[in-house]
């Protein structure tokens, strides 16, 4: 679902918040897995090439209805081809991957192993 879409969420300014309130609450419930959410909307809103999409205008001129219906011929380059927000978020990602510590079975075979050195 486009949490941005108007209609979506129940629309209005909070949208947002209410589809990150759902979030939340969907791993609050999950209490035997260990979920952690990277919540990159503010970080999306922030960037400049945070909403792809057909952009509207073409050098300066609106697209037809037409034209805005065929991304693969009328999508901005820049926003489909080049680094973006979706690598910002894999960063993120990673970032949090690395820096968790590992599952409490992972980290005794470890200490286990380590030790019989």
């Amino acid at each position: 679902m486009d949490v941005h879409r108007p209609d979506a969420w129940g629309g209005g300014p909070g949208a947002i918040k209410c589809a990150n309130g759902a979030a939340e609450a969907v791993l609050r419930s999950m209490r035997r897995v260990p979920v952690h959410l990277v919540d990159i909307t503010a970080l999306s809103e922030f960037r400049k090439d945070a909403h792809t999409s057909v952009h509207p205008l073409r050098q300066g001129k609106l697209l037809t209805p037409e034209q805005q219906a065929d991304p693969r011929a009328y999508a901005d380059c820049i926003h489909w081809c080049l680094p973006g927000l979706p690598d910002t978020w894999n960063h993120f990602l990673y970032a949090q991957i690395v820096a968790a510590p590992p599952p409490p079975a992972q980290a005794q075979t470890l200490m286990q192993s380590s030790s019989s050195l």
